[in-house]
């Protein structure tokens, strides 16, 4: 079975997970989640993550949630721009979550990024999701 939305698929993933309490959780690998996964490790959401291939397997991803005073670090982890409806956004036009106290992910010409470093850089580009 193929998979539509492979960045939803992952951000399901950590949501089940952390409600269940789990430590760590395993996705398939790619660029893009590589790339989102860096995002959410620099901006202390969760404690970092490996690429991990077993034999005669794909790669994966093993991700290490954090969790601070027994709750998830992740209150909300929420997909904005799905494969059906795309969000773009300008650089002055790049939602601000819970007045700065969360982030959007956004997909630039310069690479992946958390919103402020987007409106540092003055690009705008595609709004991925909103973590707080």
């Amino acid at each position: 079975m193929t998979m539509s939305d492979p960045l939803g698929d992952m951000l399901t993933r950590i949501r089940n997970a952390q409600m269940r309490g789990k430590s760590i959780v395993a996705t398939p690998a790619s660029k893009l989640r590589g790339w989102v996964l860096d995002v959410l490790a620099d901006e202390g959401y969760i404690r970092g993550y490996a690429r991990v291939q077993k034999e005669g397997d794909f790669p994966s991803f093993e991700i290490e949630l954090k969790y601070y005073e027994g709750e998830p670090v992740i209150s909300e982890i929420r997909r904005i721009s799905t494969p059906g409806r795309r969000v773009y956004k300008g650089a002055t036009d790049l939602p601000n979550v819970r007045n700065g106290l969360g982030i959007s992910i956004v997909s630039t010409p310069k690479g992946v990024m958390s919103d402020s470093r987007a409106r540092e850089a003055n690009i705008g580009g595609e709004v991925l999701c909103q973590v707080y």
